[in-house]
């Protein structure tokens, strides 16, 4: 089967033309199914942007949330309008909500919106400061301590569920392809070819989520593991273990684009049988 992949297309900020030409792409690539590694829309258009794709395409829609998703509203409320939406719309599946997705017989689909969990890096002391922390209800107004709390939490919620799921995909499959918004690994942030430093990484990287895939694949040598993530809108792969690999999509705003297209399960059989192998996103 052949699997579209996209991430940060930031569709708020095109009109339904553009929208429309990257259906197109997305269609004329043969894919079976799209995932797409979250910041689709805002809280404002997001689920009319998600019906819009639905209409358009002719195939799932398997999706995570970004963090410019829940723009403009809380995490609660927009968690609870993706589980009607996805309810309501057949092709679109929410992946924390759907759970493990048996895409062919060898490979499992799944994934968690992740977040920046303030855990990589220095978080104390770095300045920079998101629209994430004006923007999203759960993070607006706090001190530094009770924000690294808020955050530390999510982050702490996407491990659980790789925790949780990841082993049972992994019973039935021999491969998985773990789709997140954040990157878990401090490798597969990178900026200008240059990755992460302790300023940036706690904002840009899930590191309770990484820690909780290197457990999980760490216990499975003979299972492996491909993550797709986004947000930083930089191409990078990592190679975080033998059987694990993470794939960091590139994305410019108001070009929304396919990141690639991949025959599962023969790309997968390809990426980790051959270690030596360069990898390009």
């Amino acid at each position: 089967m052949r699997l579209a992949w996209a991430t940060d297309i930031h569709l708020n900020f095109v009109d339904r033309e553009t929208a429309g030409r990257f259906c197109e792409e997305v269609e004329g690539s043969g894919a079976d199914r799209l995932v797409i590694s979250g910041d689709i829309a805002e809280s404002f258009d997001l689920g009319e942007t998600l019906g819009f794709l639905a209409d358009r395409l002719p195939c799932p829609i398997d999706f995570v949330l970004g963090n410019h998703d829940y723009y403009g509203s809380r995490i609660a409320d927009i968690r609870a309008a993706m589980a009607e939406v996805t309810r309501r719309i057949t092709p679109l599946n929410w992946l924390p909500e759907s759970g493990v997705l048996s895409i062919c017989p060898e490979v499992a689909l799944l994934g968690h919106d992740g977040w920046g969990d303030a855990r990589l890096g220095d978080f104390a002391g770095s300045t920079i400061r998101l629209n994430d922390y004006r923007l999203i209800g759960e993070l607006s107004g706090l001190d530094r301590m009770s924000l690294a709390r808020v955050l530390r939490s999510l982050g702490d919620e996407a491990a659980s569920f790789a925790r949780r799921a990841l082993p049972h995909a992994l019973q039935r499959h021999r491969s998985a392809i773990f789709a997140t918004h954040v990157p878990p690994f401090r490798e597969s942030c990178v900026f200008k070819g240059r990755v992460a430093n302790d300023e940036w990484a706690p904002h840009f990287s899930c590191g309770s989520l990484g820690d909780a895939l290197v457990e999980v694949m760490t216990r499975s040598p003979d299972r492996r593991l491909l993550v797709l993530c986004g947000h930083v809108h930089n191409p990078a792969v990592a190679r975080i273990l033998p059987n694990l690999v993470a794939m960091t999509g590139g994305a410019e705003y108001r070009r929304p684009e396919v990141c690639r297209v991949f025959d599962v399960p023969a790309d997968l059989d390809a990426l980790f049988e051959d270690q030596d192998r360069p990898v390009t996103v």
